[in-house]
């Protein structure tokens, strides 16, 4: 179901949804930690599983979501995601003891694998074939502003009236992204084959590139504290809120941009800038230069998310839009949480510096070898008839 308009109500109310959600997300980040070490009296591994039950498990069933997605229904997948999401954070409130907070992370991973896939999936249908970028662009200040504002809530409820106050805080979030969706029409009815790959197979070019990225990305986000020491300052805060002001500001002011450029070609602007960030940070190695490095990547990373998501989606029919949100949100998945231990594993080896050179030299490195391979070619225009 697409206009020739981009910001139509149900537009906003799938962003506004997102932005509900992913604050619901952001509030779990540190209340969650604390409460393994604090109320349940867990060790500090213990974290780990908590945290990593949640993730796990929605890698692994995002393309059985995908699927789904596709059969099933998008509108569908978004609503069971969000209504799950929100029932098992009301049941956060009767926990006993870790492994019931293991297994609720796990149902957690699940939600979160049918809503963003569902969303994404959502969010293909309902932008104009010429605006997937701006789309995205506009999209993703949902999470980010929902990943910057939700810590901050969650602490503050936790201090204000215990932990049972976050878990019901941020599933009264879950709740208003629940009813959101149902401002959201039912923009494919699915039709999928039934013996259809549950993933885009032809994307593991362009998905490996997008992990490049975000792999180097994700690094920076996970050593950067360190490294702002060793160039002198008290720590990350300043430079992480440089970085996410201008990706902020970016993805509102560049939305355009995205869409005016061919997406091969900004996919390779988009890694070029990328890696020159992190090589600069990598090898004039003081304030200065992690502050530049930091704008550089930031605005790489402002232009590497939609970029790429033309470049997986665009290509699909209506049928298999789920795979390929599914494989787009596994290649997210991917480059943020592989990134750091790939940076971590060449820090042990040489250094933060020496891991931020080499991380930049494969960011460029893929532009290039993208650009060999895009050359003479040009965008497929998008099918913009949901079955």
């Amino acid at each position: 179901m697409t206009t020739s308009r981009l910001v139509t109500p149900a537009f906003v109310a799938l962003t506004s949804s997102e932005l509900a959600y992913f604050t619901a997300i952001g509030m779990l980040l540190p209340v969650v930690p604390l409460y393994v070490t604090d109320r349940l009296g867990a060790p500090a591994a213990a974290v780990g599983v908590a945290v990593g039950a949640f993730a796990l498990t929605a890698l692994l069933l995002r393309p059985l979501a995908g699927r789904l997605a596709d059969r099933w229904g998008r509108k569908r997948l978004l609503v069971a995601g969000a209504a799950l999401f929100t029932l098992v954070l009301i049941a956060h409130v009767a926990i006993t003891d870790l492994t019931h907070l293991v297994g609720l992370r796990v149902a957690l991973g699940a939600a979160e694998a049918a809503y963003f896939v569902g969303a994404t999936a959502v969010l293909t249908d309902l932008a104009p074939p010429e605006r997937l970028g701006a789309a995205m662009s506009y999209s993703s200040l949902g999470l980010y502003l929902g990943l910057a504002a939700g810590p901050l809530l969650g602490e503050a409820l936790v201090e204000w009236a215990g932990y049972d106050a976050a878990w019901l805080g941020a599933a009264a979030l879950g709740l208003v992204a629940l009813l959101l969706t149902r401002l959201v029409p039912a923009t494919a009815s699915g039709g999928a084959e039934p013996d259809a790959p549950a993933l885009d197979r032809g994307a593991l070019g362009p998905g490996l590139a997008f992990v490049a990225g975000l792999a180097g990305i994700g690094g920076f986000l996970g050593f950067v504290a360190l490294y702002s020491r060793d160039v002198g300052l008290d720590g990350a805060g300043t430079v992480l809120l440089v970085y996410g002001s201008v990706v902020v500001v970016g993805r509102i002011a560049l939305a355009g941009t995205t869409d005016r450029l061919p997406a091969a070609r900004l996919s390779a602007l988009a890694l070029l800038l990328c890696g020159a960030g992190l090589v600069t940070m990598g090898t004039v190695r003081t304030t200065t230069g992690l502050f530049a490095g930091t704008v550089v990547l930031a605005v790489g990373g402002t232009l590497l998310t939609p970029a790429f998501f033309r470049l997986l989606m665009s290509r699909l029919p209506a049928h298999r839009r789920g795979a390929g949100a599914a494989t787009f949100s596994i290649a997210v998945d991917l480059g943020l949480g592989g990134g750091p231990v790939l940076f971590g594993t060449l820090v042990q080896v040489g250094s933060i510096p020496a891991a931020m050179v080499i991380m930049g030299g494969v960011a460029v490195a893929t532009a290039a070898a993208g650009r060999l391979l895009a050359r003479g070619r040009r965008d497929r225009p998008l099918d913009a008839t949901p079955t």
